[in-house]
């Protein structure tokens, strides 16, 4: 691996990292703007639960060395679940401003697990 992509990776995945830290200790939070939210694009407010156990979890999963198939895991689900964050907001009419945070967190999760170094892969080519 070269040092351009062991940065480019470092940068993207520290930078994915804090994103699903911060945003799973507001889920977990249920603040009355995290509930508000969550309501306003129709789904239950246990889901913030879900949500930032899943995030916190993901995180550990793709920072701690080893486990690469857990890793793979955890980049998918960061993907589905920033997605369907896009998807919700849009549904629901909501404006660029709210696709802002999940999309960069789907292009820094992709980012991320491109450039990840080969012992952090399931498979090595």
């Amino acid at each position: 691996m070269t040092k351009r992509n062991k940065i480019i990776y470092w940068v993207a995945t520290l930078w994915l990292s804090l994103g699903m830290v911060a945003t799973g200790i507001v889920q977990l939070m249920q603040t009355k703007d995290e509930t508000d939210r969550i309501s306003h694009l129709g789904y239950p407010i246990y889901l913030l639960t879900l949500l930032g156990v899943w995030k916190l979890l993901g995180v550990i999963a793709v920072l701690i060395p080893k486990f690469p198939v857990l890793k793979e895991w955890a980049y998918a689900g960061f993907f589905f679940a920033m997605s369907g964050a896009v998807f919700s907001h849009f549904i629901s009419g909501d404006g660029a401003k709210d696709y802002f945070g999940p999309a960069l967190l789907i292009i820094l999760t992709v980012i991320s697990w491109y450039f990840r170094p080969a012992e952090r892969k399931a498979i090595t080519v």
